[in-house]
Order: structure tokens, then C-alpha cells, then sequence
């Protein structure tokens, strides 16, 4: 493997290790992918070895961790991660119409990145505000009530 994990990213691994007894380290898997992730924006094929190397088990458990979670991403991510919800009260109230228009004003399916890697189109299962749909994610901020036109505006902003 040719990847060079960065100092700072092995120490914080290395750190997130002493909360799990020595032969139970695969406990820590969630823990080491987010901070991997937190890191380089995705996680890697190499990634993946590094992190079942460095839990003493094979790299196909960690690929299944990978590939089970949606908050894993294995490709890089854009600046700004939009997150659709698709749960029946926000399909109800519009989300599915509301990610086709996002769709096409972006020209990206769901879970795909703009060429430029401006932005990232995902669905998500709830976002906990099933009264106020539908509702949409952009990185961390959560935004409610929002239609076409509140979108546009919101992706406007967005530099």
C-alpha cells in the first residue's frame, strides 16, 4: 500500500484505541472510520486496509462497515453535502419533487458530486422534524419548510 497516513491522523486513531481493550479494537471500527472520513472527506480503498490492519482484522469487515452505514462515503465529497429527506411525511410533502428539482438544476443524480465538487446530492432517512417537511440538510445546517424556490436561494448563497 503506498498511502501515507498523516501523523496527526494516526495519533488521533492511535488515541481513539486506548477507550477499547487491547484484543477487542474492531469495537472502535465506527469511531475510526468517522475520524478517517473527518480527515480526507471519504473513505478510501486504501483506507480500508489501513483501518483493518490497524484493528487486526480482515479488510472485508471494514468494507461491510463501510458499505452498511450511509454517513460512509467512499468517493469524495463537495463542499457542500445537500441532504434530502425521504421519509413519508417530507415524500409527502414534497422531497421527492424537491430532490428531482435539485437533480436537474444540478445535473447530478443522488449520491452524486458536481464536476467542479461544489456540491453533493444525497437522500437521508429522517431528519427529525417530520411537521416541517420537507426538510434538507446542507453540511451541517438544517433547513425546513423548503420549496424550489427556497432551495435556489439557498444554493445562491453558497460560494
Amino acid at each position: 500500500m503506498s498511502l501515507q497516513v498523516p501523523p496527526q491522523l494516526d495519533a488521533e486513531v492511535n488515541e481513539l484505541l486506548t477507550h477499547y481493550p487491547p484484543d477487542k479494537k474492531r469495537s472502535a471500527m465506527v469511531m475510526v472510520l468517522h475520524a478517517i472520513q473527518n480527515h480526507f472527506c471519504h473513505v478510501s480503498d486504501e483506507m480500508i486496509e489501513w483501518t483493518a490492519a490497524k484493528l487486526g482484522c480482515q479488510p472485508i469487515h471494514v468494507y461491510e462497515c463501510v458499505t452498511f452505514y450511509p454517513m460512509f462515503r467512499q468517493q469524495p465529497a463537495g463542499k457542500y453535502v445537500i441532504k434530502v429527506c425521504r421519509t413519508l411525511s417530507c415524500e409527502l410533502a414534497g422531497g421527492h419533487e424537491l430532490a428531482a428539482h435539485v437533480q436537474q438544476k444540478l445535473g447530478i443524480g443522488m449520491d452524486g458530486t458536481t464536476p467542479d465538487r461544489k456540491f453533493t446530492l444525497a437522500w437521508v432517512e429522517c431528519l427529525a422534524d417530520c411537521g416541517c417537511g420537507p426538510c434538507v440538510m446542507i453540511n451541517d445546517e438544517h433547513h425546513e419548510h423548503i420549496t424550489k424556490e427556497k432551495l435556489d436561494q439557498l444554493l445562491a448563497t453558497l460560494t
